[in-house]
């Protein structure tokens, strides 16, 4: 299986661009998180914010920081739910999932719960743009599937823009493997500008 190669030039400007823009909408980020998080407590009793092991570039694996959509002991009760998984392989996904609070489906209608997750782009954990960073080790990929671990994962990407109906991980795999053969600072900057329409046409829903 070839690897991943891009040019140095591409990976500086690829950095570059993620810290520089962490850090310009960094304090909406914080002002709107300080929101987010009281309704979460006023709605639903526990933390706000709910951190999750999350594979990365090389299959390591990292903290994700995300807003709390659901009730605060949603994990134990996964377990109760897994006959009613509506994806295949490692991958989880509910419809109408109960364990999602009020103020939860707001967040994840609008992708606010998300937001927090700047902090990882600054951190290095992740990229602007790249294949979403799965719950489930590296350890359950199949081998075709780990090219998605040689680059950073991103908190866009093909999958949030073109591809929000593929069911299944296989079909993402392979959505998110024609980008990284087609990686360039002005594919990132197309699918970052795409992703708010993306988003704003969700909460519509």
């Amino acid at each position: 299986m070839t690897r991943v190669h891009t040019s140095p030039i591409y990976r500086f400007a690829k950095r570059a661009i993620d810290i520089a823009v962490s850090l310009v909408v960094l304090p909406v980020v914080v002002a709107v998180t300080v929101v987010a998080a009281i309704a979460i407590m006023i709605d639903s009793p526990g933390s706000p914010f709910f951190i999750q092991s999350r594979t990365g570039k090389d299959g390591r694996r990292f903290p994700m920081i995300k807003l709390r959509t659901m009730v605060a002991d949603a994990e134990h009760l996964k377990a109760d739910l897994a006959a009613a998984n509506a994806r295949t392989g490692p991958d989880f996904k509910i419809e109408d999932d109960p364990r999602i609070t009020r103020v939860g489906r707001v967040l994840r209608a609008t992708s606010i719960d998300e937001i927090p997750q700047f902090l990882n782009v600054l951190a290095g954990h992740m990229s602007l743009v790249g294949p979403r960073p799965t719950s489930f080790a590296a350890d359950s990929y199949e081998l075709w599937q780990t090219k998605r671990l040689e680059v950073r994962p991103g908190l866009t990407g093909v999958w949030q823009v073109y591809g929000r109906d593929l069911e299944d991980f296989d079909d993402r795999v392979r959505l998110e493997v024609t980008y990284l053969s087609q990686m360039s600072i002005s594919t990132d900057i197309s699918l970052i500008l795409k992703t708010v329409p993306t988003m704003l046409s969700r909460s519509g829903r």
